[in-house]
């Protein structure tokens, strides 16, 4: 498992290639473990939600695009955990982008739209979510975008190593007191943590 990690570590460094994100991915990179295990219940409560959303994919788009940073912001404008576009994020509700749970469920959505849209074809989905449906439309296939040709590649790899770490992670448990003082327990990280409400 831990060579699995390395393997993933090794893939998002080299996302990073751009010299105006090296400071900043590599910084992400190295909290990607402890990241992806807090954002883990989160993801797969949204992706229940949702049949057909694979919470590894889930969490290979988020390790690529933001490297679980939910305030990051792209010189595109994407912004957030899943790097939302600010029309993508108002076509699926979000209203604030920073919020860890609105960003994940947004993209979700985004996401099952896609895998309706190419089904049995992860790297158009990929492709779509990188680059826009319209560019895949134009190139019937995967543009030749370098971006999204490389994006593509690594969401794949970064996926293929997450499904075995994903699978075999076990639940965290939260316990805290709420506004009554009663003690809670749950597998939802509290909202001071997740950067959200918890849902009903």
């Amino acid at each position: 498992m831990m060579r699995a990690m390395k393997a993933l570590l090794r893939i998002l460094a080299g996302a990073a290639a751009a010299a105006a994100l090296a400071v900043a991915a590599e910084a992400a990179v190295v909290n990607v473990p402890a990241l992806s295990a807090h954002y883990d219940p989160i993801i797969r409560k949204i992706a229940a939600r949702y049949a057909g959303v694979d919470p590894a994919l889930v969490h290979s788009i988020i390790a690529v695009e933001s490297g679980y940073d939910r305030f990051a912001v792209s010189e595109k404008g994407a912004q957030g955990l899943m790097q939302l576009m600010p029309e993508t994020a108002r076509d699926y509700g979000v209203k604030d982008a920073f919020n860890a749970w609105e960003n994940i469920e947004g993209g979700i959505k985004y996401l099952k739209d896609l895998l309706k849209a190419y089904p049995d074809r992860l790297d158009l989905v990929l492709a779509a979510y990188n680059a826009g449906r319209s560019a895949v439309v134009k190139y019937n296939g995967v543009p030749p975008y370098p971006e999204t040709q490389s994006y593509v590649n690594k969401v794949a790899q970064a996926k293929s190593l997450l499904v075995p770490l994903v699978a075999a992670r076990k639940t965290m448990i939260y316990s805290y007191r709420d506004g009554q003082g009663k003690l809670r327990v749950t597998n939802i990280p509290p909202a001071s943590d997740a950067g959200g409400q918890l849902p009903r």
